[in-house]
């Protein structure tokens, strides 16, 4: 990244580390300047505050701008700015598509006469190859093995793809399968804290920042690194160069203090975090933790919370960078010169905090005292719905209140058992939110050691599973001898990767999910991950609930959600005896002696070493060549989008959307779940159809996050959720509507091809926090390849709504107070919006619903096109496209 070629408050200088001298811009000097009070900002905004000096350009970045931020304080008016990150981080699941669109910008760019080769990421992007991974083996020592053939045999074509990518575009690297989840790889390993950049004969120095296709992406703000997730449309303009366009940010200060009792985990305290939060209402903010309380804290536990910024609605959950961030990089293994940096850069610039740091002045302030902390699970299908372990019961047992109670004999595996509501089916430790923190595997670790010594077992009717997310995990669990244990309670190694935590539970025993559908049980998953949404961790599974690892092999040895883990037995031991969970919790002393001497640097140095080699399989993989993909007509998992058929030079002008009809009308909280296509896909389906018809047979189908860079799929399973419900079709659960003005049901898919080729626009209508979930591209990608060019709702969620903008679908929020339902209207008017030729930033629009007795109704809508930089998105019908027009 180029210096600042303005550099209007004259603020570059050096800075010498050792015998390197660094460029760096000086944030003391605006202050001399009398620009603003450095110690007085938020430390994230003094990392905005430096990025803006450096790429001040008099373009995208004024120096109005930097004195804006610079003299920031609470309640300070709006002010537009652009951030342009030092690095962009992807995910297999969201990455594919993103290196897909590139490919297909370098055919648009060949056949208009230019040079392909232009269409390259300017900054460093890296993918983690780690969502495709399924359970489909569990229980066995072979299982990790097995199940590591079935995703290579599953997704050649993909890898291939991408490794086509990593020798034909500049400035992108894949690390192979096998490794380990995006986020704890970049916490452990690709995390520069402080970046050293060379920019001709000077290196630059400036803290690292990113953005991510993955809205987890916060989790490494647990090392004070900046940034956090977007779509993959915002990714992919990064990588182009295009700055991320925001309004200067509320920063939600919350401040900790104390430390953590025995018994509670760094699980517990997110759980807690998160809940609090989300009552707070911090969607679109920044938090930034402070306070002495910080000090008790790892880097680990950090990581933890920070990891479920998007659960609690934050675009960030920062930590400053402090000893416990040194301590975490000398142990990690980072390089003596990088820390040396890190602490130089830091401390010249403000950025380091200690216990007698001044707190900033923030927007607002909650604060906790992490002593109060107690055991917790959050569901049955929110994150922030947080239960007290002593309520866990209580609060199952209104899920099932009044459904009949029904029980099934099931046989498996020689096994014979009577399944009810209630049993807990999948177990597992799983996601970068637990699987970072020693501390929390090393307890499950000591935990289900302590249950083996007394004779307990597992059910039989749950599906264990260890899926943790770096190679280093099994390396201290091995060292510890805790993994024998473990093995024996079948929490066997399944996969390095996002596993359950993502849709990739794999299938349970058929028995057993033939018993589930038959008699209409309400299984229970339990497991250590950030996401449980409806339909989302496996279909037959309705109450899931999160929980730190040691909780979730406590589960698996009861078998149960409505028990009393604090009051009632797991079981009974080798000696006919009751055993309690407080028998075989382990202590704080036990935890910690454990992590002093199972965990090392060497173990990290170790598995980094050859972080992008892969195995045997990824290495004898045949690998396209060639400045363009060479596409395969008959691919089913990489296919040429039309995002830039027959695009024109220039964009037309923005018009009005007249006789729009409503696809789908939905309730609150629908999450990017509901809306994208996720999880395994139904042979019934209209995507299931498309398969077959293409000679895909049904077990061979895969996820759709496995087929993501196939717009034929992902837009076939748009709004297919199988908890989706749409008012247009009341009675119905899953992707079904009304064709109007006919009424005939169908599902949404083939309603939206009759609209298409009736010449139909498409409207969207829901509720509150439309959007929230995962940072997911094909969430408005999918509507807009199903003809939506407008969504309504009472508010969405941040990612979500800046996505749909990228795709050229115009956010709509209704008025204050104001919802379908109180309108009068019933979604199945035609629908007009006036004032879009005229467009500005967050302009008030006027719609008009005419219902087809003539009747009309009038009422107005804020747009959500936030920005400028937003409209010129919009207008452009999409980012990408934006971005290739400007490169023409």
């Amino acid at each position: 990244m180029t210096i600042s070629v303005t550099n209007s408050f004259r603020t570059r200088d050096k800075l010498n580390v050792g015998a390197q001298a660094f460029d760096i811009q000086r944030l003391e000097i605006l202050e001399t300047q009398g620009v603003g009070t450095i110690a007085k900002l938020p430390f994230s905004l003094r990392i905005l505050l430096e990025n803006l000096l450096r790429c001040e350009d008099g373009r995208f970045v004024r120096a109005d701008d930097i004195k804006a931020l610079a003299t920031w304080a609470p309640g300070a008016k709006d002010k537009e700015i652009a951030f342009m990150p030092a690095r962009v981080l992807l995910q297999d699941f969201t990455g594919v598509p993103a290196i897909v669109d590139l490919a297909a910008m370098r055919e648009a760019v060949n056949k208009i006469g230019g040079n392909p080769k232009r269409i390259n990421p300017l900054f460093p992007v890296e993918l983690v190859i780690d969502h495709s991974v399924q359970v489909d083996n569990f229980g066995t020592s072979n299982s990790f093995a097995l199940n590591a053939e079935l995703e290579f045999q599953r997704n050649v074509e993909r890898y291939a793809f991408l490794r086509w990518g990593q020798t034909s575009f500049q400035n992108f690297k894949a690390v192979p399968p096998g490794t380990g989840i995006c986020h704890q790889v970049n916490l452990e390993y690709l995390a520069r804290v402080v970046c050293a950049v060379p920019s001709g004969n000077r290196v630059e120095a400036y803290p690292d920042s990113l953005v991510g296709t993955d809205s987890h992406t916060t989790m490494v703000n647990a090392l004070g690194v900046f940034g956090w997730g977007v779509g993959g449309i915002e990714a992919e303009a990064a990588m182009l160069g295009q700055p991320s366009s925001m309004l200067i940010p509320e920063v939600v200060g919350f401040k900790l203090r104390g430390r953590l009792s025995d018994g509670a985990t760094a699980t517990d305290l997110v759980l807690t975090v998160t809940e609090m939060l989300r009552k707070k209402g911090v969607v679109g903010k920044f938090v930034e933790f402070y306070g002495s309380g910080l000090s008790s804290l790892s880097v680990p536990d950090r990581a933890t919370i920070a990891n479920m910024a998007p659960e609690y609605g934050a675009t960030m959950g920062f930590f400053p960078v402090d000893a416990e961030t040194l301590a975490y990089l000398h142990f990690t293994a980072r390089s003596h010169e990088q820390i040396a940096l890190v602490e130089a850069y830091c401390k010249e610039q403000a950025l380091f905090r200690t216990d007698s740091t001044p707190d900033p002045l923030f927007s607002d302030t909650l604060e906790l005292d992490l002593s109060t902390v107690e055991p917790t699970v959050a569901g049955p299908k929110r994150p922030q719905d947080r239960v007290p372990l002593t309520k866990a019961k209580a609060s199952f047992t209104k899920v099932v209140e009044g459904l009949p109670a029904k029980q099934a004999r099931v046989k498996n595996n020689g096994d014979s058992f009577d399944l009810s509501s209630g049993a807990v089916v999948i177990a597992a430790i799983t996601s970068c939110t637990n699987t970072s923190n020693p501390s929390l595997m090393l307890g499950a670790g000591l935990l289900a050691k302590k249950a083996v010594e007394r004779g307990l077992q597992v059910k039989p009717w749950v599906k264990t599973s260890l899926a943790p997310g770096s190679k280093v995990v099994t390396d201290y669990l091995a060292a510890s001898g805790l993994n024998i244990y473990l093995d024996k309670l079948k929490f066997n190694l399944v996969g390095y990767g996002c596993t359950t935590c993502i849709g990739n539970s794999g299938p349970l025993p058929e028995a057993i999910g033939a018993a589930i559908k038959e008699n209409s049980l309400v299984a229970v998953a339990v497991l250590s991950g950030n996401r449980n949404f409806e339909g989302r961790i496996h279909p037959l599974v309705r109450a899931n609930y999160l929980a730190s690892p040691p909780l979730v092999v406590a589960y698996a040895l009861a078998g149960r959600m409505d028990v009393d883990l604090t009051t009632e037995p797991l079981g009974n031991g080798s000696d006919g005896k009751p055993v309690y969970l407080r028998d075989i919790w382990p202590t704080p002393q036990e935890v910690e002696a454990t992590v002093r001497s199972a965990v090392t640097s060497e173990q990290y140095r170790k598995e980094y070493s050859a972080v992008y080699e892969g195995d045997a399989m990824w290495k004898s993989m045949p690998v396209p060549q060639g400045d363009l993909y060479q596409w395969d007509a008959k691919s089913t998992y990489i296919k040429l989008p039309p995002y830039f058929e027959n695009m024109s030079k220039v964009a037309a002008p923005l018009a009005d959307l007249q006789g729009a009809r409503v696809l789908a009308v939905l309730g609150d909280s629908i999450t990017t779940d509901h809306i994208s296509p996720a999880g395994s896909i139904a042979t019934e389906s209209p995507a299931g159809k498309y398969l077959i018809a293409n000679g895909v047979k049904p077990h061979d189908f895969n996820s759709y996050g496995a087929r993501r860079g196939n717009h034929e799929v992902m837009m076939r399973g748009t709004f297919a959720n199988i908890r989706l419900k749409n008012q247009l079709a009341p009675g119905t659960e899953g992707g079904w509507t009304n064709y109007q003005p006919v009424g005939e049901q169908m599902t949404i898919y083939d309603a939206a091809v009759k609209y298409r080729e009736a010449g139909v626009p498409l409207v969207v209508i829901a509720g509150k926090e439309y959007g929230s979930g995962s940072s997911r591209d094909w969430a408005a990608k999918g509507p807009r390849l199903l003809g939506i060019r407008a969504a309504m709702a009472e508010s969405f969620e941040r990612i979500h709504r800046s996505n749909l903008v990228g795709m050229g679908i115009l956010p709509c929020q209704f008025m204050n107070g104001e919802t379908l339902q109180s309108l009068g209207l019933t979604g199945k008017e035609t629908y007009s919006i006036e004032g879009v030729s005229t467009l500005t930033p967050r302009k008030t629009l006027t719609v008009r619903a005419k219902s087809d007795d003539g009747k009309e109704k009038q009422f107005s809508v804020l747009a959500r096109v936030d920005t400028p930089e937003e409209i010129l998105y919009y207008q452009n019908g999409g980012i990408l496209q934006y971005v290739l027009r400007q490169m023409i």
